[in-house]
């Protein structure tokens, strides 16, 4: 029986002000999509956070939570580092798809 491969993502959402979400997913695309759908009473949907700024993709699971653990305990300053980095002008990534 051949192995099935995986693929995990820790992503990070940004709104217009720069508020931040964390989150992981198994299925980017359609966890984008949920966050779009503005749904009441979340956290992305409370301060209009969409725009995918920064994601790193993973083959295991627990690498993927130990980086979202990490990532989560960082200062804001070192988070912002990270996404101008990658993406200077924290352009929604959504896009180049």
């Amino acid at each position: 029986m051949p192995t099935r491969e995986y693929s995990f993502y820790v992503y990070i959402l940004s709104s217009r002000s720069r508020n931040l979400y964390i989150g992981i997913t198994n299925n980017l695309r359609a966890r984008i999509t949920q966050h779009r759908t503005h749904q009441e009473g979340t956290h992305t949907a409370n301060y209009n956070i969409e725009r995918l700024v920064y994601f790193e993709y993973f083959k295991y699971v627990r690498s993927a939570i130990a980086r979202e653990t990490d990532l989560k305990k960082w200062m804001r300053d070192k988070k912002l580092t990270l996404i101008n980095k990658v993406n200077p002008a924290w352009a929604d990534l959504v896009a180049q798809w």
